[in-house]
């Protein structure tokens, strides 16, 4: 298996590459210098070795006689003695070992502090990526405590009108349209949903009177299925209604046993599963109590629980179990298949499988993830192994 360097420094995080390039840069420029100085003090020693003049007197007879290394001739032109020319030759090999040895000291040394040097750059550029980033770190914490639940924070970033005092003015200004997007979206829906229940009231008070028995059997079923669809109307934005409070979170919380309002929920919901002959179970070992809103929560519950018994088959199961800080829903049904399951927490979506009720408008999972979300909760999906979907909400 081939390494590759690229990928490898990919997966550092970016404070070390940093670190990492300093220390890089600073190796590579000392070694360049340490290598220009080497060849400019070896050119110049050879230099001044040519240039130099070696006097020597022999021992005996006190005679004086001046050598010049790199030319084995007397100053008369006169040829030397072999005595001399041995002389010189040794005094040239001493004065290149004396070259080399400090030469090679030079570099020893020169390698050894430059390597030092090059750690306390790595280190020191370390320090200095981690107070440059700083205001990024800041920046990252509060992008990722930002969420349309409280999109009234700010970055606000302090300091000098820099680049990143820039970037976080940009992402704070982009914040501004979002909120304001959101709030308009949730505004719509509240005042669309509280304008639209006004009529369906009152076209059902109008049904009810106007076609009050006796009736006409032509018409006696003509007003049930005006009947019928006016309280799916009705449904219908009730279920906007809760999107758009679930959306806007709770506004005081309280201490919920959602074990209890679970068991509330299925007694509930016991006569549209017996007609589908549906067995509805419970396993909790101990009580689920987490702060919220009771009503919220209770909605939570009664759409995961009803979105269970709808999306199932005749005579199916349904099992509701509590362990710890989890409530998971499992039920029978069609195979689902995964790539399918992020449609389902969209609104107005809903798989057109078998089913075992018609009703409904696609809401259900929606509602339950905005309110989970509100709670600071989790709700998750994933086929089951033989068919159906499991369901878990996770509270912190």
């Amino acid at each position: 298996m081939r390494l590759n360097p690229r990928a490898l420094l990919s997966r550092l995080h970016f404070r070390t590459r940093l670190a990492m390039a300093f220390s890089g840069l600073f190796l590579l420029a000392g070694i360049v210098l340490l290598t220009f100085v080497v060849i400019l003090a070896r050119h110049g020693t050879a230099q001044q070795v040519q240039g130099v003049a070696i006097t020597y007197q022999d021992a005996p007879s006190g005679r004086t006689t001046h050598l010049e290394p790199v030319r084995p001739t007397r100053p008369d032109h006169t040829a030397r003695p072999p005595s001399d020319v041995a002389t010189l030759q040794k005094i040239e090999q001493t004065v290149q070992a004396v070259q080399d040895t400090a030469l090679r000291q030079m570099v020893l040394w020169s390698a050894v502090g430059l390597l030092v040097m090059a750690l306390l750059t790595g280190f020191l550029g370390w320090w200095l990526a981690g107070r440059a980033l700083r205001p990024v770190s800041s920046m990252t914490e509060a992008a990722r405590r930002i969420s349309e639940q409280n999109l009234h924070q700010r970055l606000a970033l302090t300091g000098p009108d820099d680049e990143l005092h820039r970037l976080a003015d940009t992402f704070d200004t982009m914040l501004d349209r979002l909120e304001r997007s959101f709030e308009s979206q949730r505004r719509f829906v509240a005042n669309a949903s509280h304008e639209l229940k006004t009529p369906l009231a009152v076209q059902r008070t109008t049904l009810q009177v106007g076609l009050a028995d006796p009736l006409p059997d032509d018409l006696v079923e003509v007003r049930e299925d005006l009947l019928t669809a006016n309280r799916e109307a009705e449904q219908l934005i009730n279920a906007l209604l809760l999107l758009a409070r679930g959306d806007r979170g709770p506004e005081k919380t309280e201490p919920v046993d959602l074990t209890a309002s679970a068991e509330s929920v299925i007694a509930e919901l016991a006569p549209l599963a017996a007609e589908c002959g549906m067995r509805v179970d419970t396993d909790a070992a101990t009580s689920l109590v987490v702060p919220g809103d009771p009503v919220l929560l209770r909605h939570l519950l009664t759409n995961l629980v009803r979105n269970a018994i709808q999306y199932n088959h005749l005579g199916g199961h349904v099992l509701v179990r509590f362990d710890a800080a989890t409530m998971t829903v499992t039920n029978t049904g069609p195979l689902i298949p995964a790539d399918r399951i992020p449609d389902l927490f969209e609104p107005f979506r809903r798989l057109d499988q078998d089913r075992t009720a018609t009703t409904g408008h696609g809401l259900g999972l929606s509602i339950a993830a905005s309110i989970a979300q509100a709670h600071h909760a989790t709700l998750t999906a994933r086929p089951g192994p033989e068919g159906g979907l499991i369901l878990t909400l996770r509270f912190p």
